[in-house]
């Protein structure tokens, strides 16, 4: 249960969602040329949301799910009080 759920704002203002057992870590990653393809051309900016506790099953589950979300719905998720980031 040591699974992370994180949502990053992009330099381009668009949210990309990703799980981790190492949030910084995979920050790092994002940063430099070791991250996703999807930072390519575009920054993180900022870590805006964290969900801890996860498996590695539900971390992707939880991941699927909140990439089906629109923006305003991710924008209320990061407002709420499931961001762990607000604690």
């Amino acid at each position: 249960m040591d699974w992370q759920v994180y949502i990053i704002l992009c330099s381009d203002e668009t949210l990309y969602t990703g799980i981790t057992r190492d949030v910084v870590r995979r920050l790092d990653q994002h940063a430099g040329q070791g991250g996703a393809k999807y930072f390519r051309g575009r920054r993180p900016k900022q870590l805006v949301y964290l969900e801890n506790g996860h498996t590695r099953s539900s971390a992707s589950k939880r991941e699927a799910a909140i990439k089906k979300l629109d923006r305003i719905e991710k924008v209320q998720l990061i407002d709420s009080e499931q961001n762990q980031l607000m604690v």
